[in-house]
């Protein structure tokens, strides 16, 4: 992935961040990394992004006897901007599903068409 994401990709990333985080909020970045399959730093800078916009606050608990670290919660902002995201992801993934089976049927319609010709 590049380090420059467009602007659907940037939308889609904060979407499974906050949703992660709405379940999960004591996971560490380094467990955020490997459950979205992308770079430590790109969490980094996400989670920067959204506590900058008022979506999620970020508080250290370092000083604790068993080093949770940092607890992110998505706040009420957070919580409608999720909800916003979700409704656009669904529709961009709805497209894509129905583009994806209109290309399976027409691969099936070539394949029997071969396979009526031989």
């Amino acid at each position: 992935m590049s380090n420059h994401l467009s602007a659907e990709q940037r939308e889609d990333l904060h979407f499974r961040v906050l949703r992660l985080l709405g379940d999960n909020p004591e996971l560490s970045q380094r467990q955020m990394a490997a459950e979205l399959d992308i770079s430590l730093g790109r969490v980094n800078y996400c989670l920067r992004a959204l506590a900058q916009k008022g979506l999620i606050k970020i508080a250290n608990f370092g000083e604790s006897r068993h080093k949770l670290g940092y607890v992110h919660v998505v706040t009420p902002k957070g919580l409608a901007k999720r909800a916003a995201l979700t409704t656009r992801f669904l529709q961009r993934k709805l497209a894509e599903y129905d583009a994806l089976k209109q290309e399976i049927a027409a691969i099936e319609r070539e394949l029997h068409e071969e396979t009526r010709r031989q």
